[in-house]
């Protein structure tokens, strides 16, 4: 991804930012333990063990010594590899324990007592449970957005990514699923049976709330560059970005095309850029990503936006808890380098741009014309069964697929629904009024946009 390059200012904001950041993950954490459902994956055999009778160590000094091991273990595993930087795991693993026990002490009176009738305690736990998960989703969010340091526990399957060559998703995965597995034998081991109030419900709802609801702030909180980047330095950027949109104004339109599979969407663009006289840009876009980041042209085709409802829940667990700068994932690594291509071509010329979330990367440029294409599920099955070779029933199946792997893109770097006619200018049924017209109506509206110059 490169090295970020930032001021001794910057670097001092977001890491005093971090410092806040952390406590709200710590109260998060704590919140969701006090419903007393069961604790979240990476909290469980630190706090199995705090539970023992007669334990003389806190769960936030159990916080502190499974941090410290995890970072022993990237040492060892990525040796020369290993950033310096990442050293500075240890203070805040030192931290994140100190914080665990403040937070722990201050949540105490809101631990749900187990004498409630079941019709009270239930509701009010799962309450507690998802108020606590969203406060440690939001303080995810905002480490994310900081991108400063991550968490000890983040950085151990992230060194464990790059060592086995695997992607982060899966490792991150096992590494959750591996620490319930350490914590069930600690309870085991110690309880000699299975207490649902240890590793329970609360654990799996954990395991894919959390990660849902970063997805669902990590869009919002883009005002926190306020606080992170100092105020001269933003001022900079405004010239900086001024100079672009001046040079971008001489681009009078764009045009971005989101489309259900068999809606005829890849033929309007065709269309539309031959009556306009302008480029248009689909498969080259996936083969300039495939010469930046080295990957083959297949390999970006089938990794891009094709995101299965399987590879879904693997982007939810792994909840995008670690900054992209540091993620070694091939999908984040495609969207990222796909985005830069797409707001270069943004500057350059008129085009018309296929797919790839341009639509949401272009939102803010008011010269981008998004358009949504649907069609009669009718319409695209016999446009699929024509083009691809398929029998009805395949052709049904395969619109399912291709759709829902949009779908599911979209959500994981939006937030939002592909579907949303509020992320477009305009919506278009090819089916009811047909491609000529399609055409007809979105030329006249760049036409108009055009001639009144916005």
């Amino acid at each position: 991804m490169g090295k970020v390059k930032r001021s001794k200012e910057e670097w001092i904001r977001r890491y005093v930012s971090f410092v806040f950041i952390l406590f709200i993950i710590a109260f998060g954490t704590s919140l969701s333990i006090r419903a007393n459902l069961g604790s979240s994956p990476i909290s469980a055999p630190p706090y199995v063990l705090s539970l023992i009778p007669g334990m003389t160590l806190t769960m936030g000094n159990l916080v502190i010594l499974m941090h410290v091991t995890f970072i022993i273990i990237q040492i060892l595993l990525l040796r020369k590899d290993y950033e310096l930087r990442q050293l500075s795991q240890i203070l805040v693993s030192f931290l994140f324990g100190f914080y665990t026990d403040v937070t722990m002490w201050m949540t105490g009176y809101l631990q749900i007592p187990s004498t409630l009738p079941h019709t009270i305690g239930y509701p009010l736990q799962f309450i507690e449970l998802l108020i606590g998960g969203g406060l440690l989703a939001f303080g995810i969010a905002c480490e994310v957005r900081c991108d400063s340091l991550m968490l000890a526990g983040e950085g151990l399957p992230v060194a464990l990514a790059k060592f086995v060559k695997k992607d982060f998703g899966k490792v991150k995965i096992c590494s959750d699923t591996s620490l319930v597995v350490i914590g069930v034998v600690f309870m085991l081991v110690f309880f000699h049976h299975w207490d649902w109030k240890m590793i329970g419900v609360g654990t799996l709802v954990s395991m894919f709330y959390v990660g849902f609801m970063v997805r669902i702030f990590a869009p919002h909180i883009t005002w926190l560059d306020k606080i992170f980047i100092p105020a001269s330095e933003r001022k900079n950027e405004d010239d900086e970005e001024q100079i672009v949109r001046t040079e971008e104004d001489a681009v009078p339109f764009i045009i971005t095309i989101a489309r259900e599979y068999g809606s005829g969407g890849l033929m309007l663009g065709k269309m539309l850029a031959k009556r306009l006289g302008v480029d248009y840009y689909d498969h080259d876009i996936i083969d300039e990503t495939a010469r930046k980041l080295g990957y083959s042209t297949e390999f970006v085709r089938e990794n891009e936006q094709n995101i299965s409802n399987s590879k879904l829940w693997e982007l939810i667990f792994t909840d995008k808890s670690i900054p992209v700068s540091m993620n070694p994932s091939h999908d984040d690594a495609i969207f990222v380098s796909e985005s830069r291509i797409i707001r270069n071509l943004a500057m350059k010329k008129p085009c018309v741009i296929i797919g790839r979330c341009a639509n949401w990367i272009l939102r803010n440029d008011k010269k981008a014309f998004r358009v949504f294409v649907t069609s009669s599920c009718e319409d695209a099955v016999k446009r699929v069964m024509k083009n691809d070779g398929l029998d009805a029933e395949n052709a049904g199946k395969r619109i399912e697929q291709v759709n829902t792997g949009r779908n599911n893109h979209y959500f994981q770097y939006t937030g939002r629904r592909w579907t949303d006619a509020r992320d477009y200018d305009m919506v278009v049924n090819t089916s009811a009024l047909g491609l000529e017209e399609c055409a007809d109506i979105i030329v006249d509206c760049i036409d108009k946009r055009v001639r009144q110059g916005k």
